[in-house]
């Protein structure tokens, strides 16, 4: 009797029975969860069939386990290929290696079997399977045969968070679903409600904790730092009490594997659970803060933190609320697990993770992945067109011209406008047929190629990834419209990746013919479509990448200066639409859009450099909310300026802009600096990005004041709380940067006023005619 279903992969792996391998799905479906096993299968990798007999001689002698079959398939330099099959894992990673030392060319090696078993199917994150149904197991099937689906998952979600002491002995364990909430808590029952659980130990505590995730069940364990910190920690002091943490489905063990090259970095595993942190997810959907702290993110997006006191040393307090007061240290914990449900429902990033894994088969838990992302869609292709891929460049590869940027003219001006070409990078890959299988046909057959850069041709018919962005644009227009913005963010960022992955010497279908194509294209369009700007009368002040900065030199209405950019919009698109059919014979699929209309717009100079910058500038823009000032790279955007300078430099700018006298409120936000009004707004916050006894030659400040604080610390038997990166809060004093908790000197009123004002006034000042020294030399004079 045969059984089908429709799910969505959570975990899957190999696993080995009676010498064969087979892979395990785990699925999440609408009937609930399901176990999958597949039929055996074989692991592959490829060689050059003129090596096949002196490979055969070498596996004979090792002993080694395999069978070879000739294959219609060939590399891309044309040689035909043999397959190397191998029933069990470990004769293939001997294999491999043994062939590799003795010098014959193994071809996609690195292809995991799960990888190779889904995306030969085509089956990216959700499936329709049937199988046989295993006696008295109504959620197991064997035997499974894998389809591509669009199943729509329903994950349950489970929140944790551990509180520890500094030593990392466990305190406590709070667990929180939308159905359910508590906190396991080692000590004496204190209260009667049921949300506590006490428990005598650290080890009935570990106990504990297994039989709760197993009665939640859930299919996601969500938290804040939650693999290289809780888990971590979790594994360790399990290890100590020697409890199994049968944290998987089928009561699997929980399975750690330290991340390469990656100190206190690692992955952690348990079949039919996924493990996702909060961290790595927000981050991996593009969102930016300038601490990714949980308290910060929570502030910023929720408006609501910490159910914490403003203290210095938060882990000295918890200690003490275990010792002295544990409701409380219970309800802080718990509070961590609800801010992190709080934030995934926010950012919908789940849905997001989910549309990702259904568009490129990356796993719910993989961060970053976009060379994974690609292989999975590009290599199935490939294959049925009768190649296999190349392997990655042993040498890193050759750097390709990176993006367009051109030369500023400086200035203070009115009524600029922003054209910008809509996802320039896969509209020149669509357009003129980047690929890298039709760069190999091209070479081929060049005398009917498109013309690429540094020697490449392009197949006009024979390519796979023009096709790939043309379903994907009109998916993500389709996700617009229907304003699923997790789709259409999904989809932009992948679609994105393809150029830097095409130039990434990490993926094995690097060629910098394939990115230089992009590029110089993309660099020949921008400059192209500034010439055709400037014969319509118009000015270019400015271009990068994909935008194009218009300074329309006049007066004009907020109507007339849009409808000029839509006018100018519309022209250039028609032109390139003649352009390139005239030229390549091709369809264009370039689009450049009318994006914003500056009415005073600021391009400022490299600093101590008549010289216009670059990705530096700001603006003034009228929206339906309101004016609005946006600042590109300048102080007010970045995290490592003072409060100071980013309100004066919000303040400065608006009064330009509105032509106001900014004389006074230059001279009265120094003279309140120096006289300690504005103390508040002076301290610097920075990240330490590695272990303070890293940094021995060039020290800076940042590391100076942490290593200030942690002295402090261990004279007062306190917590050492900057050893191992982290941020650290300080001003500039009389006597060098200090933190702030350990504030011993007079601040450093000089230092404020000449690289946090001074630098921002310089900016923008010889632009309206006035000098910063001119107008400050009086006011000097008094201190």
């Amino acid at each position: 009797m045969q059984v089908s279903f429709e799910g969505f992969i959570l975990t899957a792996r190999n696993i080995e029975r009676q010498g064969k391998t087979y892979i395990e799905c785990w699925f999440i479906t609408e009937n609930g969860v399901v176990k999958g096993l597949s039929t055996a299968q074989q692991g592959v990798f490829f060689i050059d069939q003129k090596d096949h007999h002196q490979t055969l001689k070498l596996l004979k002698q090792s002993g080694i386990e395999h069978s070879y079959k000739p294959l219609a398939l060939k590399t891309f330099e044309h040689q035909a290929v043999g397959g190397m099959y191998f029933d069990r894992n470990h004769s293939f990673y001997k294999a491999k290696t043994l062939l590799r030392q003795h010098h014959i060319i193994c071809y996609e090696d690195d292809i995991r079997l799960t990888e190779r078993y889904l995306m030969e199917r085509f089956v990216y994150g959700s499936a329709r399977f049937s199988g046989s149904p295993v006696v008295n197991e109504p959620t197991e099937i064997t035997e499974i045969q894998c389809k591509p689906s669009q199943f729509v998952p329903n994950f349950s979600l489970l929140s944790i968070d551990i509180e520890c002491s500094e030593h990392g002995e466990l305190f406590s364990i709070g667990l929180a679903s939308d159905t359910y909430k508590c906190v396991l808590m080692i000590g004496k029952p204190q209260v009667e409600d049921d949300w506590i659980h006490w428990l005598e130990n650290e080890k009935a505590l570990l106990q504990q904790f297994v039989i709760q995730v197993s009665q939640i069940d859930p299919d996601i364990i969500i938290g804040w730092n939650v693999v290289n910190f809780d888990f971590r920690l979790l594994i360790k002091r399990a290890a100590l009490h020697k409890v199994e943490l049968s944290l998987g489905r089928d009561n699997h063990p929980i399975l750690w594997r330290d991340a390469r090259n990656e100190v206190n970095q690692g992955f952690v595993s348990m079949p039919g659970r996924v493990v996702v942190d909060g961290i790595d997810a927000l981050k991996t959907a593009t969102y930016h803060f300038d601490s990714f702290s949980l308290e910060n993110v929570a502030q910023t997006l929720l408006g609501k933190g910490k159910k914490t006191e403003d203290v210095d040393d938060r882990l000295a307090q918890i200690e003490h609320d275990f010792k002295h007061n544990k409701v409380k240290l219970a309800e802080y914990n718990l509070q961590d697990c609800q801010l992190v449900l709080d934030i995934f429902e926010h950012t919908k990033v789940m849905d997001y993770l989910t549309l990702r894994g259904q568009l490129t088969g990356l796993e719910l838990d993989r961060m970053g992945g976009s060379v994974a992302a690609f292989i999975n869609l590009y290599l199935p292709k490939l294959h049925r067109a009768g190649y296999i891929a190349p392997n990655r460049p042993q040498d890193g590869g050759l750097a390709s011209p990176g993006g367009y940027v051109m030369s500023s003219k400086p200035g203070l001006y009115k009524h600029v406008l922003v054209l910008d070409f809509k996802s320039l990078y896969p509209s020149i890959m669509r357009t003129f047929k980047i690929d890298p299988l039709g760069l190999v046909e091209g070479l081929l057959f060049p005398e009917q190629a498109i013309e690429g850069y540094r020697g490449a041709k392009f197949s006009r018919d024979k390519h796979f990834l023009p096709d790939i962005i043309t379903s994907l644009w009109q998916q993500r227009d389709a996700a617009k419209k229907n304003q699923d913005a997790a789709r259409s963010q999904a989809i932009k960022i992948l679609m994105n990746s393809f150029y830097g992955v095409l130039g990434s010497g990490g993926c094995p279908f690097y060629d910098t013919r394939l990115a230089s194509s992009i590029t110089m294209r993309g660099h020949d369009i921008m400059q192209t479509t500034a010439k055709w700007i400037e014969e319509a009368g118009y000015q270019v002040i400015y271009g990068d990448t994909d935008s194009t900065f218009v300074w329309l030199d006049g007066e004009y209405t907020e109507q007339q200066a849009k409808q000029i950019g839509q006018s100018l919009a519309l022209n250039i698109n028609q032109k390139w639409q003649h352009n390139i059919q005239q030229i390549h014979q091709l369809d264009c699929d370039l689009e450049i859009e009318f994006e914003t209309h500056f009415s005073q717009f600021l391009m400022p100079t490299i600093r101590g450099s008549e010289l216009g910058s670059k990705k530096r500038y700001a603006g003034l823009k009228t929206t339906k909310d309101g004016d609005e000032l946006v600042f590109k790279g300048l102080e007010t955007v970045r995290s490592d300026w003072t409060q100071l300078a980013k309100g004066f430099q919000l303040t400065l700018y608006k009064m330009v802009f509105a032509g106001q006298n900014v004389h006074d409120y230059l001279l009265q936000i120094i003279e309140d600096t120096r006289s300690g009004k504005l103390d508040q707004q002076l301290v610097y916050r920075k990240r330490i990005r590695r272990r303070l006894d890293l940094y021995v030659k060039n020290v800076p400040p940042h590391v100076k004041a942490a290593r200030l604080a942690d002295q402090q610390n261990a004279a007062s038997g306190k917590t050492l709380r900057y050893q191992h990166k982290g941020w650290i809060a300080y001003v500039i004093t009389i006597n060098g940067p200090q933190p702030i908790e350990y504030l011993t000197s007079q601040i450093d009123y000089d230092h404020y006023v000449d690289k946090q004002i001074k630098p921002i006034a310089e900016g923008i000042l010889p632009f309206i005619a006035l000098s910063f020294e001119d107008m400050t030399s009086q006011q000097m004079g008094l201190f």
